[in-house]
């Protein structure tokens, strides 16, 4: 579990991040009809801006180092 969270926690930070920012957008701009498919419930709007964060994110993530190739 250590290593796995030792991978991937800038992924998992702009998870956590895009769904702060989905509940903020949510709550502050929103859908005044219902009608958008994001915006009409903090849980899609959440998860949406979710998945955005952790794309965004993992941008960033370094490269790993190539395994030196066996003759």
């Amino acid at each position: 579990m250590k290593k796995f969270l030792n991978r991937h926690w800038l992924t998992l930070t702009g998870i956590a991040a895009g769904a702060i920012a989905g509940f903020f957008y949510w709550k502050l701009v929103g859908c005044q009809s219902g009608q958008c498919m994001i915006t009409s419930k903090p849980l899609n709007s959440m998860v949406y801006f979710s998945v955005m964060g952790g794309l965004l994110f993992s941008m960033w993530k370094p490269r790993q180092k190539d395994s030196p190739r066996q003759p």
